[in-house]
């Protein structure tokens, strides 16, 4: 059995080498790659690695949307002996600085001129940086005497001939299970990230585990790779877990093109975190607000069967007997449109989704699998299966793998897929690995009778009132987004003697709502001065949260935001989770108001 990432490799080539492994969309046209060739183009970016002087051990970091050539560096690397980092694209120069001169990078990788230059901005922090390779486009970067030479992607590999395959072997030869291949830094809220260092042995067993629990036939398994490869669970999807298989990885031209792209591959897998669930969500919404009074009826019976019938599917019952119907004229077209309608299986990752996004997808007969998991633990720690998964919740351990809480209800996971520990950083493993082996996740949760694991909250995020009451916030934000027009939420209020939240509208959906509330509103700014549009926020606050909690839990106050959080305004982590602090600072004025003057309160509490 294979212990090493190239000896997966290795195998694959040899049972799959003529089928297709990559397929990327250029000038118009899916240009294919096969098994045999990949694994040929990983070997020649090796051996010009080694000719570049990349040493065993250390860094090479790569910065760019999902490419094959992305695929090709960072295997490449692998193979070669060294630490493949991800940058994400959205990183200011001091970022690529930080993660290029941390993991000792004398090569690195950037897509495009653009984010060639942000490694020319600092390169005067980077003196063991001697070589950046532009992955795509013709090269525009002048050599000026000074820092790395950046030269094009057919001029590195063309290096590999100075370097015989002998040489290469030698570097695999030399490789352990134990040897951390892969470096993943964490997008952290403050300070500098993180360096998580993952083996060989944690990719190959955990790429193993989850392609027997996943994946079926080999040949016909489909992805479509869009997330950022920076982050392990699109690492997962998109290099190992095909690799473990031999399965067909297309790349989407761009976030922007997903649906297009999507209708286009229809992939028998898909991974989407919550802010992707969500939008298709609201777009859904937003088309079914205009359609027709009898096609509304329509969708709102099949619905109402399709929501019990996931339910009882849970329950290990019969679905309801006009659920083959309801699948036939409304769930089988719905599928088809979004491009679903091969998938076998639908998963939601990286961060909390709420109950009403899952709910909205059950009653349309696509469930929505949750995959529970961090970079520490090489991605997934639990899983949810269609035969086997309860809404709500993020599945049961992974097998193999070991889930306990500790007393204070922290997740906790022991095995293979746990990794080594934090590049340069003993101290904080220490912290986050104790002597028994689990890893601590910083998360809370519960533990049903069926092994079933329920997130609550992350320890740091607890917000606790100024009466000393304990209050998880992304209860209650998900709880806010099932207001349709609510398009994002933050709950505030620590150390505040009642809760308020920082709200975020659906421009799509403004119209509708205000027109049926007797609001003149048309648009995010009219929405969150006009009277009349407030009051309707307020009955909907009081309908889907403040009627269903305690009264110390209710929203009192909220603020409408002039736009929504985002990555490029900060608000948001690569992989879409909300970054509180950045929020807390950006909007701080705005809390301040909210809590300027006595709270009139929403709810009949």
């Amino acid at each position: 059995m294979a212990t090493l990432v190239h000896e997966v490799l290795e195998e694959t080539v040899r049972k799959h080498g003529d089928s297709p492994a990559l397929r990327v969309k250029r000038d118009g046209v899916w240009r294919t790659m096969t098994w045999r060739a990949y694994g040929a183009a990983i070997r020649r970016a090796a051996r010009a690695l080694i000719h570049f002087g990349m040493q065993p051990g250390t860094g090479v970091s790569i910065i760019g949307a999902n490419s094959p050539e992305w695929l090709i560096a960072d295997v490449g690397a692998i193979l070669a002996g060294g630490m493949p980092a991800g940058i994400y694209t959205t990183n200011s120069p001091d970022q690529v600085r930080y993660v290029t001169d941390h993991c000792d990078a004398a090569v690195s990788f950037a897509d495009t001129p653009a984010q060639v230059q942000k490694f020319l901005e600092v390169k005067d922090q980077l003196p063991k940086l001697k070589v950046v390779v532009q992955m795509l486009g013709k090269v525009e970067a002048k050599p000026n005497g000074s820092g790395p030479r950046v030269i094009s992607w057919d001029d590195f590999l063309a290096a590999a001939d100075e370097v015989p395959e002998a040489k290469l072997d030698e570097r695999l030869a030399a490789q352990k299970p134990d040897d951390c291949c892969t470096l993943i830094y964490t997008s952290g809220t403050t300070g500098d990230p993180k360096a998580v260092m993952i083996t060989h042995t944690n990719i190959v067993w955990t790429a193993k585990t989850t392609s027997d629990t996943f994946f079926g036939a080999a040949s016909e398994e489909i992805i479509l790779s869009y997330l950022p490869l920076s982050h392990i669970a699109e690492q997962m999807m998109s290099i190992h877990g095909p690799m473990a298989i031999g399965g067909l990885l297309y790349f989407a031209e761009s976030i922007e093109k997903l649906g297009e792209n999507l209708a286009e591959v229809r992939p028998t897998i898909f991974l989407g975190v919550p802010r992707v669930w969500e939008k298709i969500q609201a777009k859904m919404m937003a088309a079914g607000a205009s359609a027709p009074p009898l096609r509304k009826k329509l969708v709102a019976w099949a619905k109402k069967v399709g929501l019990e019938g996931g339910y009882a599917a849970q329950r290990g019952e019969a679905r309801p007997l006009l659920y083959g119907l309801a699948n036939k004229i409304v769930f089988s077209k719905v599928r088809e449109r979004l491009g679903l309608d091969r998938a076998r299986i639908c998963v939601t990752s990286a961060a909390p989704i709420s109950r009403d996004t899952l709910e909205f997808f059950l009653s349309l007969g696509i469930p929505i699998l949750e995959i529970y998991g961090m970079s520490e633990c090489t991605g997934p720690a639990t899983f949810s299966m269609p035969e086997s998964y309860q809404t709500g919740k993020v599945g049961t351990c992974i097998p193999g793998g070991e889930l306990k809480l500790a007393e204070d209800g922290e997740v906790c996971m022991r095995g293979k897929h746990v990794f080594k520990g934090y590049f340069k950083n003993e101290a904080v493993t220490k912290e986050t690995i104790d002597e028994e082996g689990w890893l601590h996740s910083g998360d809370i949760g519960t533990i049903d009778g069926r092994g079933f694991l329920q997130i609550t909250d992350r320890k740091k995020d607890l917000l606790i009132t100024a009466g000393g009451e304990n209050i998880a916030p992304q209860v209650l934000e998900g709880m806010l987004k099932a207001i349709p027009v609510v398009q994002q939420a933050v709950v505030v209020g620590d150390r505040k003697k009642f809760l308020a939240a920082l709200l975020t509208l659906d421009p799509e959906r403004i119209a509708t709502d205000a027109a049926a509330c007797g609001s003149s509103a048309k648009d995010v700014a009219s929405a969150a001065k006009d009277a009349t549009f407030r009051r309707f926020l307020e009955k909907k606050i009081d309908e889907h949260v403040n009627s269903k909690v305690a009264r110390v839990q209710t929203i009192k106050k909220f603020v409408v935001l002039p736009a929504e959080l985002s990555i490029e305004g900060g608000e948001l982590t690569p992989t879409m989770k909300v970054k509180r602090k950045v929020v807390n600072e950006k909007y701080a004025r705005e809390i301040e108001e909210i809590y300027a003057e006595p709270a009139e309160q929403t709810a009949s509490a």
